[in-house]
């Protein structure tokens, strides 16, 4: 069997700002949308310039509570060549970003952004 990733899929509260911080703070593009009124939610997907992967967020109309992240999931990851402007751009933006890290014993060369949902997003040095 050969298989390839497609998507991951995240759930969100607020549409907008999701599309907000995929679109502006990660520059991926809106691909395709999928609004079904009757069971009340839309699918938005998201992909990368080479798209070659997509995140799709779930929008369930109405949601009562923030979805629960859960203690299996850690992050989605993305990778950019500047690093140190990536990330000052994220903090210009409001968002919540970790300090410059790098695994023991190697130079600082990845970073956490939070999305609007508590979603870590890892911006690692291409």
């Amino acid at each position: 069997m050969d298989y390839k990733m497609l998507h991951t899929c995240i759930r969100v509260m607020d549409l907008d700002k999701s599309l907000k911080f995929y679109k502006e703070g990660l520059g991926f593009k809106e691909s395709s949308r999928k609004d079904f009124p009757e069971s009340e939610f839309t699918l938005v997907y998201l992909t990368d310039k080479e798209e070659n992967y997509e995140i799709e967020l779930t929008y369930n109309y109405n949601p009562d509570k923030p979805y629960e992240i859960g203690n299996g999931f850690a992050h989605i990851a993305v990778s950019t060549p500047d690093l140190e402007e990536s990330r000052k751009g994220h903090i210009d933006m409001g968002y919540q970003v970790t300090e410059l890290m790098g695994l023991p014993g190697s130079k600082p060369k990845y970073y956490f952004v939070t999305d609007p949902d508590g979603y870590d997003v890892e911006v690692i040095r291409q």
